[in-house]
């Protein structure tokens, strides 16, 4: 590691501890529906420790380029999305869909400026081929996938897809494996039955930050 991204990844720590504290917040005010709500302790230090993980993950994959800021701003959403599934099964729209702005944006702008216009377009034709298959299994299935599923593996599709149609069908295919070993263990544990629903969310995004760990990025 030189010594660049060694300061960009000290900055996103530092970051990823300041933020601890907002995510925190945010994530038991969406899941209680309640602005008064307010995280635990230990809730504020484990958003911190993973926020500041995924930000410094975020910068080391993709450096310093425009496309790096949609790889953090959804690293820190990713945090809050889980947080708020885990709690209530619910992925609230008022993240999922300034996330899509926000990478849309960044993604934009970093072809604008390093001329990554086919990554742009892949991630583009990414994100509305996910949202549409997984539209049409929601429609197929409403028992297996919730609007907040669909929308979600929408902007995975676009971060994903950014990164390469292979990260893209290793980060599903991972969090589908990924949720299976959760709700295999939790049935085996005792802790839910064979009929329980199982957040889809937390799998999904943590098979989404394998595939990109293990993937990488387009060039600059």
């Amino acid at each position: 590691m030189d010594v660049s991204h060694a300061v960009l990844a000290g900055a996103a720590v530092v970051a990823g501890v300041l933020l601890g504290p907002l995510l925190a917040r945010s994530t038991v005010r969406l899941a209680a529906r309640d602005d008064a709500a307010t995280p635990s302790q230990a809730r504020v230090a484990l958003t911190a420790v993973l926020t500041a993980g995924l930000l410094a993950a975020a910068v080391l994959l993709g450096g310093l380029r425009p496309a790096t800021a949609a790889l953090a701003w959804a690293a820190g959403a990713a945090v809050v999305l889980a947080g708020v599934d885990l709690a209530v099964h619910r992925l609230p729209d008022r993240v999922l869909l300034p996330a899509a702005a926000v990478c849309g944006a960044a993604l934009l702008a970093d072809a604008a400026v390093l001329g990554t216009w086919p990554a742009l377009g892949r991630a583009g034709a990414a994100g509305a081929t996910a949202l549409l298959l997984s539209g049409a299994a929601r429609l197929a299935a409403p028992a297996a996938l919730g609007f907040g599923d669909v929308k979600l593996i929408g902007l995975l599709g676009l971060v994903l897809g950014w990164a390469g149609w292979g990260v893209l069908l290793a980060g599903l295919f991972l969090g589908l494996v990924t949720g299976a070993l959760v709700s295999l263990a939790l049935v085996a544990t005792g802790r839910a039955g064979w009929r329980s629903t199982v957040p889809f969310g937390p799998p999904l995004l943590a098979g989404a930050v394998l595939a990109l760990a293990l993937g990488g990025v387009p060039p600059a």
